[in-house]
């Protein structure tokens, strides 16, 4: 990948690399280019990025496809011009209020509200969710840990109000947050159904799925079964599709917005005894997002939560990720490396 420079306004800045688009489309927007390392404000920190990964809402902001998605993004060209929000690195440098962190400690976050981990340098306030690694992950494992696991713990727990009795199915347990999801399910007590292609079965049961569910080979609304919470993490069902599949009291979560499951939240909270509900989750209030992230790195360092990395690619292979993230079949996270770990 060529890398161009920023004209930095003569003001004579150190220049890092970073992953640019400046118009939606395919992942050949994507540009490496050299911009003026942020510096830290007062209450930020300046994290020097180890690894970051591509997720498929990265996939979904550079394509520009969605209206919802274009909303957050900008109407007619992206406003914020660096995706990525997963990251893993090192405090550099902070800012004269910050009091949690302190330069040279390991980190991993999530920057949702800002993106721009899709860079070799971050500036992101304390209060964000940030918190220093777990000791027994590599940077490039704790890279691909927020984004799915603060997804998928507050749908189960917020949304869903997840009990030790549920039974929980969960529609692409091989993905960025289906992993997660799984894991979390069974953490919470209930028992756990996968759904998945023929070739992630194992992963999905080592994960600790007490069944697993070939969706290639079989339906499951045409099981008979029921669950009380059918959370699809992919968007590729629907409350429609999956009512007749949820038990009496039962939730459905999706984390794709729709104007169908708009409508239907609304229409189920008030008639009828099965909810469809989309939630927000990187909008939450940082404090809370933090508070989760604790919780996160100890269950991490506990032996009770583990990330899934699928591929890895150097940040200057960016566009290859992405092109591999598009089709849709990836398990677990892809995986940005900014920093060699044999150099760092």
């Amino acid at each position: 990948m060529h890398t161009d420079k920023i004209d930095c306004g003569g003001f004579g800045g150190i220049l890092v690399k970073a992953i640019v688009y400046e118009q939606y489309g395919p992942p050949d927007v994507l540009q490496l280019k050299e911009v003026d390392k942020p510096v830290p404000r007062d209450n930020e920190v300046l994290v020097k990025i180890h690894a970051a990964t591509v997720t498929a809402v990265d996939s979904i902001f550079r394509k520009g496809e969605s209206l919802f998605a274009r909303l957050a993004t900008g109407i007619l060209k992206p406003k914020i011009h660096t995706l990525g929000t997963e990251l893993s690195g090192v405090i550099e440098s902070t800012g004269k209020d910050v009091t949690l962190f302190k330069p040279g400690e390991p980190v991993f976050g999530d920057s949702s509200t800002i993106q721009g981990a899709h860079a070799e340098y971050i500036s992101l306030p304390e209060n964000e969710p940030l918190a220093i690694k777990p000791a027994n992950l590599s940077f490039e494992e704790a890279a691909g840990v927020p984004y799915g696991a603060l997804t998928a713990v507050p749908f189960l727990r917020d949304n869903g109000h997840i009990q030790p009795d549920h039974k929980v199915l969960v529609i692409g347990a091989s993905g960025s947050v289906g992993t997660y999801a799984v894991q979390f399910a069974r953490y919470f007590g209930a028992e756990v159904t996968g759904v998945c292609s023929t070739a992630n079965i194992e992963l999905v049961r080592s994960l600790g799925a007490d069944h697993v569910i070939d969706y290639t080979r079989e339906d499951f609304t045409r099981s008979g079964l029921t669950w009380n919470i059918i959370f699809d993490t992919v968007g590729k069902s629907s409350f429609s599709h999956c009512k007749k599949s949820l038990a009496r009291g039962g939730i459905f979560l999706t984390t794709y917005i729709s104007f169908s499951i708009l409508f239907q939240m609304v229409w189920t909270s008030k008639i009828g005894n099965k909810k469809a509900i989309i939630a927000f989750t990187g909008l939450r209030l940082s404090e809370e997002r933090k508070k989760d992230l604790i919780l996160i790195k100890k269950l991490l360092e506990d032996g009770k939560l583990k990330p899934v990395i699928d591929r890895k690619y150097p940040l200057d292979q960016i566009v290859e990720a992405h092109r591999y993230v598009d089709q849709g079949h990836k398990r677990g996270n892809v995986i940005i490396t900014i920093v060699d770990k044999n150099k760092s």
